[in-house]
């Protein structure tokens, strides 16, 4: 009985992946979002068509780990873009100030978009606190391939290895 309950305290205590692993196929979608502080359309099936991306959702823009989490992203894209990969941001949480956190936090150098409620439930990346808009965003990373194929999968609110982690993925299937 004390087994059980230590294995069940274990798994309640790790943080739950998303569900869609690799070789899922990524749910399309259209948002709304910004690049560089002006209003942009966000479109994965447009996005694919010039090679991988890197679909990183976060909680909420203008938080701590969001605000680093967007500055390690502009600082490598760079390298993601030697990769021939794309990346956007995506969340759930204060969409009301992407023009300003595209500009400011991401340097403009990616698109953020404003994840719908259909979005936030098709890539299983809710984090169970309710906004007006819905839920907020987990942090999860996905890295897609050409083929619209889930590749890659991070789930972990700690930002400090989602870009790090990505770009790896990314350039492993680049060497394929």
């Amino acid at each position: 009985m004390r087994r059980l309950a230590l294995l069940a305290a274990a798994l309640l205590a790790t943080p739950a992946l998303a569900t869609l692993a690799p070789g899922a196929k990524a749910p399309p979608f259209t948002a709304q979002g910004a690049v560089a502080g002006k209003p942009f359309t966000v479109d994965l099936a447009t996005a694919l068509k010039k090679g991988p991306v890197v679909l990183y959702f976060f909680p909420a823009a203008f938080t701590g780990g969001c605000n680093a989490e967007a500055h390690a992203f502009a600082e490598a894209m760079d390298d993601f873009g030697k990769a021939g990969a794309s990346v956007i941001g995506v969340t759930a949480g204060n969409v009301d100030k992407l023009e300003a956190f595209s500009a400011e936090k991401c340097a403009g150098k990616f698109a953020v978009a404003a994840a719908t409620p259909a979005v936030v439930k098709a890539y299983d990346v809710s984090l169970g606190r309710a906004t007006p808009l819905g839920d907020i965003t987990s942090r999860t990373s996905y890295v897609i391939g050409r083929d619209g194929r889930i590749a890659f999968v991070h789930s972990d609110m700690n930002p400090a290895e989602h870009v790090q982690l990505t770009l790896a993925a990314v350039r492993k299937l680049a060497a394929r």
